[in-house]
């Protein structure tokens, strides 16, 4: 008699991330990164790669804005209605939100600030923090300042800023080149 499998799973298959998969091997964040940036095979954070970021898809901006908010399509030139359901979290310090290709931010200082949207180390979407007023790639780690520029690796280089203004009764602000 042949032996045969009985064991059928009927649970849902699970993933994991990798950098949770070394953990749960016993590995320490040295043994980690030095499996990241040194290269074992895994997908490596490796300065030697110049390759442009894949670019995140641009969606279509929701109803508030006018103008071009997606660096496919040319020149940036575009007017967001603060006054617009959609905007209106921005007239708040310490809220953002991802208008075309590039990410807007009222800064805790009152400002605003307008970047490129996609991380320069791999092209994945870039956040806000608040609490840290910075800009954040939570795939790799990479920290931006407040004008693009690097402060925590792996990404070598800044992100795109533009330019920011705001009408004098507060309700729209212009983003351009």
């Amino acid at each position: 008699m042949k032996p045969t499998n009985q064991m059928k799973s009927n649970s849902a298959t699970e993933t994991m991330k990798r950098g949770e998969f070394l953990r749960s091997l016993g590995l320490s964040t040295g043994a980690l990164m030095a499996f990241y940036c040194m290269g074992t095979g895994l997908t490596a954070c490796s300065k030697s790669d110049s390759n442009d970021p894949t670019p995140t898809p641009t969606p279509t901006p929701a109803a508030g804005v006018t103008g071009n908010a997606d660096t496919s399509k040319g020149a940036i030139s575009f007017t967001v209605d603060l006054t617009n359901a959609n905007y209106s979290k921005l007239k708040t310090s310490g809220q953002y939100a991802i208008i075309g290709s590039l990410i807007v931010a009222k800064a805790k200082s009152g400002s605003f600030i307008a970047l490129s949207k996609t991380c320069t180390h791999e092209g994945f979407e870039v956040k806000y923090r608040a609490a840290q007023d910075d800009i954040y790639c939570d795939n790799h780690g990479s920290e931006y300042s407040l004008t693009g520029a690097v402060d925590v690796g792996p990404a070598t280089k800044p992100l795109t800023q533009y330019k920011t203004s705001l009408s004098a009764d507060g309700n729209t602000l212009t983003v351009t080149a």
